[in-house]
């Protein structure tokens, strides 16, 4: 790659002072910026000293109240009793959101990127009118020059509903999360496959009452999906037997009556063993599979051969082990979950691996059953009245030749393909508006998320903290935190639906606004003011309120609001007639649409590369008081942890020489070195063809004074990414690390 159009620009070394104004980049198009309108008949914040809020530290959004104290200053945060998704408990990283708010490290004011006497590109401080200016100037001249289709959203968090909305009205379908394409999409893909629909969030597994839960993978209790920790703690106090299936001795497999020490990689030959015993020991549940299921013939004469044997000498877990393990199942069924995880974007085949979890809950009956899986429901408020989104003339799915057509979201990677200059595509994407998402830690193979970075015309970046996207950006927008802001309601599934208001406990500090007023600002300039038809977000959001019987002067006082359920029942009657969304209108064991788009209709194990002599496989997981990277600067979660360190089994540190706290370098097998040292923990915890590192460290933005240099980055180790087939996950546990003593 040629010299980089676009420098990295560390936001500690900004240059002259003050704000920037009279550049010649900037455009001037005589518009105001439109005032926050908070009138209204409804209470301030600086009027209450209680306010409710739902969470943004981690995707869970578990609903509570803001405190505040006698001088005004925001206090704590607890969960809020009515709440389904949190029970009235807050974890480590919902408690410790109140960090967010008094880093003195955010960003504070609008900055736009120029080029400097020497030549060198640097931050200029801008008012948001001139920042507007110079996004309303590069975004027009994008849309006249390639169309309104090269425009594209990364978002990850409650910003992404109102940038998704100008997008969708600039004549745009190209938005995208990294959390479906790099952590949840083949298990949504695969449980359509089979079941005809997916899991969202939160995902309806019946924890609370289940009497087996298998976590193949999934580490709940480090990776704090709040309401589900507590449902299991509560369903191992009643005495559920817990299953865990990790390389790694987790939190969740200190609880659990088997812990599967797996070779890494091999989890599918192992499902499809449980599968056999099940079937050839007649464990599954015979009526249902009779009632709901097509392809059982099918899938038995398939896992004829795949006998716990033949999956010991994959695994290494012992057949006796297999056995007694699927039998378990089998006593507590359909009481019993095969867990579907969370982040299972692993080798490539993981569409396939999460359809063998899928069928291995039909077979136990589980799905729509007491203590398996629940029928969730989700209160239905209507959006806010705007003319039809124009249709665009191409999407990113255009750059994919026909490929993953059965990802029901947009890939991020997807949408990053299309960003880099090919000879295929008539129209690349051109500019991105990215929100929340902090791309260089997220998105696999960083080499290409730079060159889509140096591709674009422009690049606007919205957070509240200087994370390794400002750096890149042309544009850096301070959003304010969630303590500081309305937005959107929050409507999501579970047992009962509950609509959830965040409303904010302070005004914004510095500079700082809401994701609503910059997309309703930018949507004005750019002739959409019709997609934001009201004055403020209050309006919008007492309009949408009225419309399901309440108001925003109630809901500032409740906070959370328990609807009606829809359906009558949690789990299917005995018996009960039952249509999926399937081709068949069964449970497909079978999958005639994955058959259809010229895929393995049942799952097939396929072996995966080994690591070379002297390397490890790079396995990388979650820690509970912290989200990604987005926590690592916060001033009070990392007092709780404000490094990570690598995991190495003793055998492998007497051969290397290693100690306990002992820095060292990680370098992959294409010769990437890690940028910084990471500390060795030596630990039976570990296999020893394995080494174990948190997510979300590593940080190499200066203005992160708290995160800067600490710990190690696995997303940097991360070069060999394997991607699904069928939706287009990016498989990233096929990466090998070695240790290196120094740096050069």
């Amino acid at each position: 790659m040629g010299k980089s159009r676009r420098d990295f620009i560390k936001i500690s070394a900004l240059g002259a002072a003050g704000i920037f104004a009279g550049s010649k980049f900037i455009m001037a198009h005589n518009h105001k910026v439109i005032p926050e309108n908070l009138k209204g008949p409804w209470a301030m914040p600086q009027d209450l000293m209680r306010t409710p809020t739902y969470c943004e530290v981690c995707f869970w959004k578990c609903a509570g109240w803001t405190y505040k104290n006698d001088e005004g200053q925001i206090q704590k945060i607890i969960g809020h009793d009515d709440d389904p998704n949190s029970n009235g408990r807050f974890c480590p990283r919902g408690t410790g959101g109140v960090g967010m708010y008094y880093d003195e490290d955010r960003l504070k004011t609008p900055l736009i990127r120029v080029k400097g006497a020497d030549g060198k590109q640097t931050f200029k401080k801008a008012s948001w009118d001139e920042a507007f200016d110079f996004i309303q100037d590069k975004l027009e001249k994008v849309i006249k020059t390639h169309g309104p289709e090269c425009l594209a959203l990364f978002t990850h968090g409650s910003g992404g509903t109102y940038f998704g909305n100008l997008l969708k009205a600039l004549g745009s379908q190209n938005i995208t999360a990294p959390s479906y394409a790099q952590c949840r999409g083949p298990r949504e893909v695969g449980f359509i496959a089979t079941f005809g629909d997916g899991l969202s969030s939160p995902e309806p597994t019946d924890i609370r009452d289940t009497r087996c839960m298998v976590l193949i993978g999934s580490h709940i209790g480090e990776n704090m999906h709040n309401g589900h920790v507590q449902e299991m703690s509560d369903a191992i106090d009643k005495g559920a037997t817990i299953i865990t299936v990790d390389p790694r001795f987790s939190t969740a497999a200190s609880k659990s009556k088997f812990w599967l020490p797996i070779k890494p990689s091999t989890d599918l030959a192992l499902l499809m063993a449980w599968m056999h015993v099940l079937i050839y020991e007649e464990r599954y549940d015979k009526k249902y599979v009779e009632q709901y299921t097509f392809g059982f013939e099918q899938l038995k004469a398939h896992v004829k051969h795949m006998t716990p044997e033949w999956a010991y000498g994959i695994t290494t877990i012992k057949p006796q082990v297999i056995r007694e393990t699927a039998r378990e199942m089998s006593y507590a069924s359909p009481a019993t979950i095969i867990h579907p995880g969370r982040h299972v974007t692993w080798y490539g085949d993981d569409t396939q691996r999460l359809r063998a979890v899928a069928i291995l809950n039909a077979l136990l009956g589980s799905w729509g059953r007491r203590g398996g899986f629940y029928i969730p429901d989700k209160a239905k408020v209507p959006g806010v009245p705007h003319p039809p989104y124009p249709k665009p003339r191409k999407t990113w799915r255009d750059a994919m030749g026909g490929k993953y057509e059965l990802a029901d979201l947009a890939l991020a990677n997807g949408v990053c393909d299309a960003t880099v200059p090919s000879a295929t595509m008539d129209c690349n994407i051109k500019a991105w508006i990215v929100n929340g998402t902090n791309l260089i830690e997220t998105l696999p193979n960083r080499p290409n998320t730079l060159a889509a970075i140096n591709a674009l015309d422009l690049m606007v970046v919205v957070d509240t903290m200087p994370m390794e996207i400002t750096g890149y950006a042309d544009v850096v927008l301070p959003e304010c935190t969630y303590l500081e802001r309305y937005d959107s309601l929050r409507i999501t599934q579970h047992r009962e639906p509950t609509i959830s208001l965040r409303m904010p406990a302070m005004k914004p500090k510095y500079d700082s606004k809401p994701a609503w007023w910059m997309a309703k600002n930018l949507a004005e300039r750019l002739g959409k003011g019709d997609y934001f038809p009201f004055d403020s977000i209050e309006e919008e959001l007492d309009f949408q309120l009225k419309k399901v019987g309440t108001s925003l002067e109630e809901m500032q006082r409740i906070g959370v609001k328990k609807m009606e359920r829809a359906y009558d029942d949690l789990y299917y009657k005995d018996g009960e007639e039952v249509e999926f969304n399937t081709n068949t209108g069964k449970i497909e064991l079978y999958s005639t649409s994955l058959e259809e788009y010229g895929f393995d209709p049942m799952p097939k194990f396929t072996a995966h590369p080994e690591p070379p002599a002297g390397y490890y496989r790079l396995i990388y997981g979650r820690a509970p008081m912290h989200t990604f990277s987005r926590t690592a600067n916060n001033p009070n979660l990392t007092d709780l942890m404000d490094e990570n360190t690598v995991w190495v089994n003793p055998k492998v540190a007497k051969e290397w020489g290693l100690e306990n706290n002992q820095e060292v370098y990680l370098q992959n097998q294409d010769n990437v070195v890690s940028t910084f040292p990471i500390k060795v923990r030596v630990t039976e915890r570990i296999r020893w063809d394995s080494v174990y590192m948190v997510h979300g460290f590593g940080h190499a933005n200066k203005k992160l004074s708290r995160a800067f240099g600490r710990g190690a980055s696995d997303t940097e180790m991360i070069t060999n990414v394997m991607t699904d087939p069928i939706m287009g996950g990016t498989g990233m546990r096929g990466n090998f690390v070695t240790f290196r003593f120094n740096k050069a």
